[in-house]
């Protein structure tokens, strides 16, 4: 098993500790650094500016927001960021959901399939440069014509040429279509919540996108990076009760009442009538208020919480369920030298 750290997005004010996250990341041996973003800071700018630290692991973006940037503007940031550090970057793309892309970014949702395909050709036919990027849309006309317009669009080829024409495309994925979608065009799959326990079906939609015609990897090559609280202590109790709030947020808040696709994928473990009632408490009373509806079971199921022996031995279920990086929501140093030494 492999392991990533997860330095995420901001908070209301930046993070004071990530230099330090990053430097022990590195010296212990874990593979990638991811960043992320929502509706406040960005995805790069963090990675590069910490990146610039590093000389061995690989830089990710876990989640960049389609809806944040056109597909050439993704293009270019990424290009520009793999010659920065040689060569090591991942792109780590996902929809977010509507709430945020119309609310915030000023976006249409719609068909975020679609959406997904026709912006990730978009992307590799700029970092190949085989030829003027072309798009014959609907979501992403290249170049766009027609009513509104000047008319004078001209299809280009980036000036820049790419270090790598193949930089890794991993997909931040939580229902079937889309898991599916990242088997079939991606390099990797980006969970946010996973649980071992639905690895069977989780395979069953990653075999649906391996099955298609022109698939770009097997289950031999792709990655499955997860993102995961795990926690040595001896006190489980405290350290599950400190997360509840934390996922309250993502089930209650993260989308609108109706429309929540982190609080689907805690529907499809058996959660349904948690999720609806930390939702109501959550937009009547607050997070910690819904946390108190979130049972221990629910946490342990896509976090790992116990004393060192019982972390190890769960970390080779997760292994054994198909994931090849976990990626670590880390606390301090201390935080990251204990589960390197595991």
């Amino acid at each position: 098993m492999k392991f990533g750290l997860q330095l995420g997005y901001w908070d209301a004010q930046p993070p004071t500790n990530h230099a330090q996250l990053v430097a022990a990341a590195e010296e212990a041996g874990f593979e990638t650094v991811f960043t992320a973003e929502a509706w406040g800071s960005d995805a790069f700018t963090p990675l590069a500016w910490w990146g610039r630290r590093t000389h061995r692991m690989r830089l990710g973006v876990s989640v960049a927001q389609l809806s944040a940037r056109t597909p050439t503007a993704c293009a270019m940031a990424s290009l520009t960021l793999d010659h920065l550090c040689g060569g090591r970057h991942v792109l780590g793309l996902g929809v977010s959901g509507p709430q945020v892309v119309e609310g915030w970014y000023g976006q249409r949702f719609p068909k975020p399939l679609a959406r997904t395909r026709e912006y990730i050709d978009i992307v590799r036919q700029v970092w190949a440069r085989q030829r003027e990027v072309t798009s014959s849309g609907p979501h992403y006309p290249l170049p766009l014509t027609g009513k509104g317009t000047a008319g004078l669009g001209t299809p280009l080829r980036s000036i820049t040429h790419p270090r790598r024409a193949e930089i890794p495309i991993m997909l931040g994925a939580e229902g079937p279509k889309n898991v599916a979608l990242a088997a079939e065009i991606c390099d990797g799959w980006l969970p946010i919540f996973y649980t071992p326990r639905m690895a069977e079906t989780y395979n069953c939609w990653l075999d649906e996108g391996f099955s298609r015609p022109g698939a770009r990897r097997s289950r031999a090559d792709f990655e499955i990076c997860a993102t995961a609280n795990v926690v040595i202590t001896d006190d489980r109790a405290a350290a599950c009760e400190a997360m509840k709030p934390y996922l309250a947020l993502y089930l209650g808040g993260m989308g609108s009442e109706d429309t929540n696709f982190h609080a689907d994928v805690y529907r499809r473990m058996g959660y349904a009538d948690v999720v609806d009632e930390a939702t109501v408490l959550l937009r009547s009373k607050g997070k910690n208020a819904a946390a108190q509806a979130i049972p221990d079971e629910m946490v342990h199921d896509s976090a790992i919480v116990g004393d060192r022996d019982y972390v190890r031995e769960q970390i080779k279920v997760w292994e054994a369920a198909g994931v090849t990086t976990m990626v670590i929501n880390a606390r301090s140093p201390e935080h990251i030298h204990q589960l390197s030494n595991l």
